[in-house]
């Protein structure tokens, strides 16, 4: 008994007012985004509420970072637009659980702290660029029926209890902080605008909600191998998108709660959670920023969280939707807009004239891509390659060689900086063979062999020397790049000449 107390954190210090008032908040606000989403896909409304209930309810018990909520979120449902054209929605159902099953994969090979390779440029871009994409997200909410802006009056009002809504969010908490003010936001603007008979946009008016228990249901698609060469790309790229941005927001609501989470653990839940929405009719997700901030700033820590938000959601669906298809948008939309504020990572403007211009440039482009395509895994994917070409780049110019003569006439050149395809130029140009003594020595102390280009290169420098009559040692090379080296020699000629009596540095990393 005790192990399942665990499981849900009620063994251990939990403010389980935060707890269920948190989720009771994320539930209010899950309902027209998950609604959103799908019909982003072109799916029913049901499907993006059902995925939303059973990706936040798995990973909330079996996830790596408590506090996290996760759902049916945007990125997916891009993703899934094309499929639901071309072959429809049993397609999708079949992808999620394949999508599923390569997160839970990738959990298990521990390939989570691949995560590390993101550099802090790429993530404040990628969190200024979702929060610019959150913002945006709002404007449809000024649109009519008919998809045309609002105007007059219409237009007054809906600006009016968006613009309550931001500033009791903004203002209840140096009052009091009793009740989470977002919950608080959402209430009293649904309580003024049924009182008083206002006449907004409400939830009802984008989709109804009303539905049972999400049903098991095995995809009826072929059982053949055209299926999976149809389905198979689609779900490589959805398990990318998700992990990518669930990993992201683990790491970023780590740096806000100044706790760890652990990253392979939340692969292999958001894998199983993917791997049962498609079973149980929804369309798959991952992790939500902005419902996971909502969460940790209304003071939820703990995995309660998270489960009162799915159980809730769920609630909504099969008993409340009468209920919560009258709220209105405006309570929402002010909502998500400070969180999008609450997002934007405003010291990263402070940081311009610090900052490399080449860091600065990542955190522009990754902001731009995330803002204008949408497309997080592409924007975090693009400023992952430009951190490394710059990386690359400066590594390739740090080389260095020290130069002497011994008593005995030997020529040293102590190599400084790593050895790799992009250092090789000015390697080469280090060496003087046609003036050099008849013996030469190359110390790799304080230097590594990287990869194959290097390789080559002291393949050929050597070549070079013995066609020139001289001798030459290569000294000091510790033992990974010796078995590259050996490893090589299947490959090409790779001319290593040791001194036997010169002892050898060991590897200490």
């Amino acid at each position: 008994m005790k192990k399942i107390f665990n499981l849900f954190d009620l063994s251990q210090k939990v403010n389980y007012k935060n707890e269920i008032l948190s989720g009771l908040t994320v539930a209010l606000a899950l309902v027209p985004e998950a609604v959103a989403f799908a019909l982003i896909a072109g799916l029913s409304p049901l499907t993006g509420l059902y995925a939303a209930f059973v990706m936040g309810l798995v990973t909330s018990i079996l996830g790596g970072r408590p506090g996290m909520i996760s759902g049916a979120t945007g990125a997916v449902a891009i993703v899934l637009v094309t499929l639901v054209k071309d072959y429809g929605v049993e397609y999708v159902f079949a992808t999620v659980i394949l999508a599923g099953l390569i997160q839970m994969a990738a959990g298990l090979l521990r390939l989570g702290k691949f995560i590390r390779l993101v550099p802090q440029s790429a993530i404040f871009g990628f969190v200024n660029g979702l929060a610019v994409v959150i913002f945006m997200s709002q404007l449809v909410s000024f649109k009519d029926e008919a998809g045309n802006w609002m105007q007059g009056e219409q237009l007054y009002i809906m600006l009016g209890l968006v613009l309550l809504s931001m500033l009791i969010i903004w203002g209840l908490p140096k009052i009091s902080k009793v009740i989470p003010a977002s919950l608080f936001s959402i209430i009293s603007i649904f309580a003024l605008v049924f009182f008083m008979d206002i006449d907004t946009k409400t939830v009802g008016d984008i989709a109804s909600i009303q539905g049972g228990f999400p049903p098991f249901h095995i995809p009826s698609i072929p059982l053949e191998f055209e299926t999976l060469i149809i389905i198979f790309p689609y779900a490589a790229i959805v398990a990318g998108v998700g992990l990518i941005e669930s990993l992201l927001t683990l790491n970023i609501i780590d740096e806000i709660t100044e706790t760890r989470g652990r990253g392979n653990k939340e692969a292999v839940a958001q894998g199983m959670a993917n791997f049962l929405s498609g079973l149980f009719s929804g369309m798959g997700g991952c992790a939500m920023i902005g419902q996971s901030l909502i969460n940790i700033s209304s003071g939820a820590r703990a995995r309660l969280s998270g489960i009162v938000a799915s159980v809730m959601l769920l609630v909504f669906i099969m008993f409340g939707a009468a209920v919560i298809e009258k709220m209105p948008i405006a309570a929402l939309t002010g909502l998500m807009i400070m969180v999008s504020i609450g997002t934007f990572e405003w010291a990263s403007l402070k940081t311009f004239r610090r900052m490399p211009k080449s860091d600065i440039f990542v955190m522009v482009i990754v902001t731009l891509v995330t803002a204008v395509l949408h497309d997080l895994a592409m924007a975090v994917l693009i400023g992952v390659i430009i951190s490394a070409l710059v990386f690359a780049w400066d590594n390739a110019k740090r080389i260095r060689a020290r130069k002497y003569m011994d008593d005995q006439g030997v020529k040293h050149y102590e190599i400084y900086g790593p050895l790799f395809f992009g250092s090789i130029s000015v390697f080469n140009d280090k060496f003087d063979i046609q003036n050099d003594p008849e013996e030469v020595i190359i110390d790799f102390a304080e230097s590594r062999v990287v990869d194959m280009s290097a390789i080559e290169a002291l393949n050929k420098l050597t070549e070079r020397y013995q066609k020139a009559g001289k001798k030459i040692h290569l000294r000091h090379l510790s033992p990974d790049c010796r078995k590259l080296l050996q490893n090589a020699e299947k490959i090409i000629d790779v001319n290593v000449l040791e001194d036997p009596t010169y002892k050898l540095v060991t590897d200490q990393l």
